[in-house]
C-alpha cells in the first residue's frame, strides 16, 4: 500500500471515529444517560482500528512525507483527531454528569395534584 493510500484510509477512519463520537455526544445530550452497548462496542472497534492504522503510519519515516497531497492529508487527519479528543472529553463530562445526577422521576408538579376532597367531589358527581 502506498503512503498516500494509507493516509487516505487513515483519514476515512478518523472521519468514522468522529461521526461515532458525535453520535455518542448527541445521545448523551438528548437522553442524559449512558449510551447503549452497541454504540460503545462500535467506538471500541473503531479505536482498535485507529491503533493499527497509527502503527502502520509510524512504520513509515516521517521525513518521507514530502508530497504536498500527503502533507495535506496528514494535517487534516491531525486536525480531525484533535476534534475527536475534544468531543470525547466533552462526552466524558456529560457521562460523569449523568452518572452523578439523581434519577429523574416523572411525578406531577405539586400544584397540579388534586386534593382528596376534590377527588371525592368528582367521584360523587359520577356516582
Amino acid at each position: 500500500m502506498t503512503q498516500l493510500a494509507a493516509l487516505e484510509r487513515h483519514q476515512q477512519l478518523c472521519d468514522a471515529i468522529h461521526q461515532c463520537v458525535l453520535d455518542e455526544n448527541r445521545f448523551l445530550r438528548q437522553h442524559q444517560r449512558p449510551p447503549d452497548a452497541g454504540l460503545t462496542k462500535r467506538k471500541e472497534a473503531l479505536l482498535a482500528q485507529l491503533d493499527a492504522s497509527l502503527e502502520a503510519l509510524r512504520a513509515e519515516p516521517a521525513a518521507s512525507v514530502r508530497d504536498a497531497a500527503a502533507k495535506a492529508l496528514l494535517e487534516k487527519s491531525r486536525a480531525r483527531i484533535l476534534q475527536i479528543l475534544q468531543l470525547d472529553q466533552e462526552n466524558e463530562q456529560l457521562l460523569l454528569r449523568c452518572s452523578l445526577a439523581p434519577a429523574r422521576t416523572t411525578s406531577p408538579a405539586p400544584g397540579l395534584t388534586p386534593s382528596a376532597a376534590m377527588l371525592q367531589k368528582i367521584y360523587a358527581r359520577c356516582a
